[in-house]
């Protein structure tokens, strides 16, 4: 008989708790989203650090390093999503960072989530997508890296 532990049981007391980073990218001053997801994934457990607003690729892509988090969950309404989105993904790249996972959420057409997840984001998040869905797909979806 294999004992195994249910699922809703917490992880072991010397497991790391999963990091994820919660960024701005870009001019977008609209932050409420952000924090409450960031808020969320806090209440169910994971360390979370939010970097503000008016974030640069390049600022958020040092950050996840230097926090060395599992994921960077980026909030974005202003429409620069296929930019900003991919900029980031490079960014984490050219610092030898792409084991760390990149979800967004934001207002984002449908027609754009293929090209999205082309360029590496591995999960989007659209409108009316409820903060439990999110925090089960970030326990789904992201493991501690080491």
């Amino acid at each position: 008989m294999v004992d195994r532990a249910a699922p809703d049981s917490p992880p072991p007391a010397d497991a790391r708790k999963v990091r994820v980073l919660v960024a701005k990218p870009g001019l977008d001053g609209h932050d409420r989203g952000a924090k409450v997801v960031a808020r969320a994934l806090r209440d169910a457990g994971f360390e979370v650090v939010y970097t503000g607003l008016h974030q640069t690729p390049e600022m958020i892509a040092n950050a996840a390093v230097q926090e060395d988090v599992d994921a960077v969950g980026l909030s974005i309404m202003s429409g620069a999503h296929n930019t900003l989105f991919p900029a980031v993904i490079a960014a984490l790249r050219a610092k030898g960072a792409d084991d760390i996972v990149v979800f967004g959420g934001g207002i984002i057409p449908e027609s754009d989530l293929e090209g999205l997840q082309r360029a590496g984001v591995v999960g989007v998040f659209t409108p009316g997508t409820t903060l439990e869905s999110i925090v089960l797909w970030v326990h789904e979806n992201v493991k501690p890296r080491i």
